[in-house]
């Protein structure tokens, strides 16, 4: 019986483990933020505020650019890296709080074996989800 009763239990841990690692990684609905240059900045409304959004340079697969966000008010954000249809492993970003109201972090994008060039921006400020869709070169 524990020969059948230990593998058994094994497979059903890592069963459940990949299935909450599922649940948890996939993204909550997300408001779309429309920006056409990052680069140079992009506006957008979180409960009646202007966040401003900033990328540091063109965003380029493993090389760090800085993703900044100016907004007034905020407590916590986070950002994450995704492709559509592709699971671009976990790649969440912590934001530190900077002066007058501004967040700040070093980000990288991860690698696409694919080629793929069109990505989304995943933020979460203070629980409120938003997409940013973007390219790269």
């Amino acid at each position: 019986m524990k020969r059948v009763a230990v593998p058994l239990l094994l497979i059903c841990a890592l069963l459940a483990i990949a299935v909450a690692g599922y649940w948890m990684k996939r993204p909550a609905k997300a408001l779309a933020i429309l920006c056409a240059d990052p680069v140079a900045g992009c506006t957008f409304q979180h409960h009646d505020s202007d966040l401003t959004l900033h990328f540091s340079a063109q965003p380029m697969p493993l090389e760090s650019f800085a993703l900044r966000i100016h907004a007034p008010g905020a407590t916590r954000i986070s950002a994450a890296f995704q492709m559509s249809g592709m699971d671009m492993g976990f790649n969440r970003y912590d934001l530190h709080t900077a002066e007058n109201g501004g967040f700040n972090a070093n980000v990288t994008l991860p690698v696409c074996v694919s080629g793929q060039r069109n990505w989304t921006l995943y933020l979460d400020v203070d629980g409120s989800h938003y997409a940013l869709p973007f390219s790269t070169r």
